[in-house]
């Protein structure tokens, strides 16, 4: 495949990035004569060494810090655990700055039009928080589509 080609579609891979966008980033790209490319591939190249997901939550932090800094915060409620679809749902959550509890992000949501079901997203690993820190309240944040929705009525009853 092209070298550009294979930009573009690795581009068009990222959330909100259609087809015409990822061309319109690859062309500036090439256009700049290399010196945004190897800012971005430096910085690309730091986050994979130093960026990863909580193991516990799945939010992003250091890879020093794992697990990540609200998960040790002594001052949170470990009884409360709110239920998001992705790390993204967990900062604009902490921005807001009314939940003093844990978070669980599922990495994803039901999607069978995707073929995306509950062994796809972390489901087991919240059974499994929920028996083993003792959790007695779930929070569940879903998106408000179709999806989160399902997502959302799936671990209702799930959790039932």
């Amino acid at each position: 495949m092209d070298p550009l080609e294979r930009l573009i579609k690795a581009l068009g891979r990222l959330p909100g990035i259609g087809r015409r966008s990822a061309e319109r980033m690859a062309l500036k790209l090439v256009r700049d004569g290399g010196g945004m490319i190897r800012e971005l591939a430096a910085a690309l190249g730091e986050v994979e060494r130093q960026v990863c997901c909580c193991s516990k939550c799945g939010n992003v932090t250091a890879r020093q810090q794992d697990p990540c800094r609200i998960c040790t915060d002594p001052r949170r409620d470990t009884h409360v655990l709110c239920v998001v679809e992705d790390p993204g749902d967990i900062v604009l959550i902490e921005k807001a700055g009314s939940f003093q509890g844990r978070y669980h992000a599922l990495m994803g949501r039901l999607s069978p039009m995707k073929g995306e079901g509950p062994e796809n997203i972390r489901v087991a690993q919240l059974l499994e928080r929920i028996k083993a820190e003792g959790i007695t309240e779930v929070v569940l944040a879903m998106n408000s589509d179709v999806e989160g929705d399902s997502t959302a009525s799936y671990l209702h009853d799930l959790l039932k």
